[in-house]
């Protein structure tokens, strides 16, 4: 049933692929090195390049861990060759970010300005520069796409995006759906 499951992950020759008896997967390659705890119930198998993760039987728990566990294999082989970049956008009057040492500094409108620390693994940069000089992109990368989506994730949730004037930081080509806004009085006083 589970097409995803049932196809083969690629191995580049530069990477290194190696797990234990109790199924700890450790992926190594140009970037890092990344290690999982795969079922021990699924059977790995790594022939020509080519790793298949194979289930014991169709039962519906096996079916899900399947693909589950050939997607986070397969995210793995791909952050360790070439990472994941997440990229967040500013949108606002005199919004903007900085980065100071290792952190990101984020003025949002607050009467402070948020920091965000970097965990380890993962980069946070500041890139677009905009006419007014002020920096209104950032670029959330790492070798972990789990943990580069959710460093992303904690710094849109700084200021989500408003449906009115669209204003706050979402991600690069994020759609934000807009309200109308409150329709003035159209006639005078009712009596």
């Amino acid at each position: 049933m589970s097409r995803i499951g049932r196809s083969p992950i690629a191995v580049p020759p530069k990477v290194q692929l190696n797990w234990t008896d109790d199924n700890v997967v450790t992926v190594k390659g140009p970037k890092g090195e990344l290690s999982q705890k795969v079922d021990p119930e699924l059977a790995l198998k790594l022939e020509d390049g080519q790793l298949t993760v194979s289930r014991p039987s169709d039962s519906r728990e096996h079916r899900s861990k399947h693909g589950l566990y050939r997607t986070l294999i397969n995210n793995m082989v791909i952050g360790v060759t070439t990472g994941y970049t997440k990229s967040l956008e500013i949108h606002g009057v005199g919004y903007r970010a900085a980065k100071v040492g290792k952190n990101l500094v984020i003025l949002v409108g607050y009467s402070h300005p948020i920091e965000v620390q970097a965990p380890e693994g993962v980069t946070l940069s500041v890139d677009g520069v905009d006419a007014a000089t002020k920096a209104t992109k950032i670029s959330v990368t790492g070798i972990d796409k789990q943990l580069v989506g959710a460093v992303a994730a904690d710094i849109r949730r700084v200021r989500k995006p408003e449906p009115y004037k669209g204003k706050g930081i979402r991600y690069a080509g994020e759609k934000i759906r807009r309200k109308a806004g409150k329709a003035g009085k159209v006639g005078g006083k009712k009596k």
